[in-house]
């Protein structure tokens, strides 16, 4: 029983590393974009959101979502102005760019918060608990893993089901026959971007609630999204999500072997997913 528990730790922890792949996936499906920043745009929502509670008192909740449509316009602006003029056939200068871009973001918030970690109290959710089947599974980690289930449908639904879907397809697909049939591909990414922004605000507000944080700990929050993103299948929503499970089973099981062990057991799965499956575990058909 307490490995099963454990794995089911590690299932819920999976969905917290899907909310924070789920962006990046987005984003590198329609415009083969990699953000190296994108660890660190997760730790700027943690501290809005954190900045928006300080100084209104309200509900976290309700602060990330005054937070999104911020982060939304944020990603917008971020892809027009910047980012669009480094897309083309050469990897390097996006790479760069957002590399930078993690560096900035990295020192203004140690300038505007310092090096002190921080979290953001969600009251008696914070050690509320359910018993299911016998175990005791926290609030908050359940409330993470349906978010990300939650996250994925809306993605997949709005990429598969509606107009600017299939404009986000077409671009991803062309963007050169995209643009003759009336698409503006630069407004399509910008729209990618503000809407991977939002997906950060979730991400931002579990981390926020489940763990410190400070202004250089995106880099590890990268790692985790590479991770999962790579273990799925660069693209796929859904291998995302497995991709996530995957990571945090992986890390449960060898935390509770030894806690030494708990991030070494998530980066030796996914080469071991690396080594049996190179294109992940569900690649996309386009591929």
């Amino acid at each position: 029983m307490n490995w099963l528990d454990t794995v089911l730790q590690g299932v819920l922890l999976g969905g917290l590393y899907a909310l924070f792949a789920a962006g990046l996936s987005l984003v590198f499906g329609i415009m083969r974009l990699v953000n190296l920043a994108h660890g660190d745009l997760i730790v700027l929502a943690s501290f809005l959101i954190l900045v928006l509670v300080a100084a209104t008192g309200i509900n976290p909740f309700l602060a990330a979502l005054i937070a999104a449509p911020l982060m939304f316009a944020a990603g917008w602006l971020l892809q027009t102005y910047l980012l669009n003029r480094t897309l083309g056939k050469d990897i390097l200068p996006p790479l760069l760019v957002t590399f930078g871009l993690s560096v900035v973001i990295q020192n203004g918030l140690l300038e505007a918060f310092t090096a002190d970690s921080r979290r953001i109290s969600v009251g008696t959710l914070e050690s509320a608990s359910l018993s299911v089947a016998g175990l005791s599974v926290g609030v908050i980690p359940l409330m993470t893993f349906a978010s990300a289930i939650v996250v994925i449908i809306a993605l997949n639904g709005l990429i598969y089901r509606t107009a600017l879907g299939r404009a986000f397809r077409a671009t991803s697909d062309d963007p050169v026959t995209a643009g003759m049939m009336g698409i503006r591909p630069q407004r399509m990414f910008a729209m990618a971007t503000g809407l991977a922004m939002v997906v950060v605000t979730v991400a931002a507000l579990y981390l926020g609630t489940r763990a410190n944080f400070d202004p250089t700990a995106g880099p590890a929050r990268l790692i985790y999204a590479f991770e999962a993103v790579i273990i799925g299948g660069l693209g796929s929503l859904w291998g995302t999500l497995a991709g996530g499970v995957v990571l945090g089973v992986a890390q449960t099981l060898g935390a509770s072997i030894n806690p030494e062990w708990q991030i070494l057991s998530g980066h030796i799965a996914f080469l071991l997913v690396l080594l049996v499956r190179p294109r992940g575990l569900f690649p996309r058909a386009d591929d």
